[in-house]
């Protein structure tokens, strides 16, 4: 066992459960708040990388930010990337291009103002050299192990909001979207790629709501219209304490599939980017989410699969997966 692990252990077995708390920060997890018995902890493995502390914060509010982990060069890079997709200088298989609901289809332009959000870069390879960056990696093990899949791509470019509102992301569990398990063996690594206010819709979060369960999904009634696939929770208590992760270029956000969370609308005059991707652990497994309510986004997932692959026989919602996963360290097993 490591040092670190020895030190946890007999850490843990002198704690006295009744004044264990932890205080934390809204953005940054590196220090501790609210009562907490860490006996047993389940979120995380022992390692030398996340301190105690981080451990614990990431154990009681499903998530943790780690500063200044990914490097300016690297994020231009991916931004230029980005930016050539937009010029459509570059077709990579498989992307799917997303635009905000309230840019009409005559407004289209080929360029970034026009593009929301890509989806499923897997098969960009300066885009996805984030998704097998060391710095990165070596956290997503904190979380799903040694064995690890790239499963879900995605770099958000949230536009000024048109006034309509739609800039903004409902609620939602990541979980919703994805048919396999467990449940906790599964992380989104998260990166700003410039500063992130709450005034350009920066990520916010329900501390503690990933110990509870799946949610019902679905497009919430909003006037001036919800973007495609901008799922929200149907049924939670609006009165939960939020924090906003508010962040700087490079900061990294590490969070729980069933951690409740969205981001509000860009009042500003600028584009605010992030660049994301899920992973889980290669020894996860596919299951079937018929007569569950993930039943209406494994529909909506096929029809889109069969317009993008031109295959009219019906499609599985886990080969959808099977077909963007791709792994990043370790060794291939279930998924």
């Amino acid at each position: 066992m490591s040092r670190a692990a020895d030190r946890l252990k007999a850490v843990l077995n002198h704690l006295d459960p009744s004044l264990a708390g932890v205080r934390a920060s809204k953005t940054s997890g590196q220090t501790i708040t609210h009562t907490y018995q860490p006996h047993n902890l389940r979120y995380t493995n022992d390692n030398d990388l996340l301190s105690l502390d981080q451990r614990l914060f990431y154990e009681k509010n499903g998530f943790v930010v780690i500063k200044n982990l990914v490097s300016k060069e690297d994020i231009d890079r991916f931004r230029g990337a980005f930016e050539r997709i937009c010029r459509r200088e570059v077709s990579p298989p498989g992307l799917l291009v997303m635009r905000d609901v309230a840019i009409a289809n005559s407004e289209f332009v080929p360029d970034q103002k026009a593009v929301t959000k890509i989806q499923d870069y897997q098969e960009d390879p300066e885009l996805f050299r984030y998704c097998t960056l060391p710095e990165v990696l070596q956290y997503v093990e904190c979380f799903v192990g040694e064995d690890i899949m790239a499963m879900h791509t995605m770099l958000i470019n949230k536009p000024p909001d048109a006034g309509k509102k739609t800039s903004r992301h409902p609620l939602h569990q990541d979980l919703h979207y994805f048919p396999f398990r467990p449940v906790d063996k599964i992380v989104c690594a998260w990166t700003a790629m410039e500063r992130i206010t709450r005034q350009n819709g920066c990520l916010v979060v329900l501390p503690g709501t990933h110990t509870g369960t799946l949610k019902e999904h679905d497009y919430p009634e909003w006037e001036g219209g919800v973007n495609k696939m901008y799922h929200g929770v149907r049924d939670f208590d609006p009165d939960l304490p939020r924090a906003h992760l508010e962040m700087e270029k490079g900061d990294t956000v590490f969070f729980h599939p069933l951690l409740i969370h969205g981001s509000g609308m860009n009042q500003t005059t600028g584009f605010r980017k992030a660049i994301s991707c899920h992973y889980a652990s290669a020894h996860c497994f596919y299951i079937d989410v018929k007569d569950t309510t993930q039943e209406n986004i494994e529909e909506e997932v096929r029809q889109i699969a069969e317009r993008k692959y031109g295959v009219t026989d019906a499609i599985r919602f886990q080969d959808t997966w099977a077909l963007r996963g791709r792994l990043v360290k370790g060794e291939r097993v279930s998924l």
